[in-house]
């Protein structure tokens, strides 16, 4: 059995597809993925966007993104499926698993570093958090505490 991993799957078709088409797409991608054993874990329709470049005729295409948990076989078909694909007319697959562990793991280095730097200068560990002051509190009690002396 191959390790599950996680792919962004972006693909560009013609900005006057049909939501219709848009739709059957999604449900190849989403028969691949579940073939593979994969999930779906969240589709993004960006919308209609301007290309970098013209490709062909297009100026503007279509984007949606796919975060995809599966295997490495998975993401050969999905690659070799959307290459065959009429309407896509662009497409890129990229392991994100390993960015976000990088991510993840430079993020709790900073908090440490961060940590380290308020525990040396006498400060507690964790900065503290100020609650939000509202705008009305402050005359509400000015009120409450009934007029000051010399004013009637």
């Amino acid at each position: 059995m191959s390790a599950q991993r996680q792919y962004e799957l972006v693909y560009i078709v013609p900005a006057e597809t049909t939501e219709q088409a848009l739709a059957e797409l999604h449900t190849l991608v989403e028969g691949i993925v579940g073939r593979f054993s994969g999930t779906i874990e969240k589709t993004e329709a960006w919308g209609r966007r301007k290309l970098a470049y013209e490709i062909g005729p297009h100026k503007e295409g279509h984007y949606v993104l796919e975060l995809i948990n599966g295997p490495g076989e998975m993401v050969r078909e999905l690659d070799r499926r959307l290459k065959v694909n009429e309407l896509v007319f662009r497409h890129l697959i990229v392991r994100v698993d390993e960015e976000m562990a990088i991510y993840e793991r430079r993020k709790a280095e900073r908090a440490a570093g961060v940590a380290a730097r308020r525990l040396a200068r006498g400060l507690s560990a964790e900065p503290a958090v100020e609650a939000p002051v509202e705008a009305g509190a402050v005359a509400v009690e000015a009120d409450a505490a009934g007029p000051a002396e010399g004013e009637e």
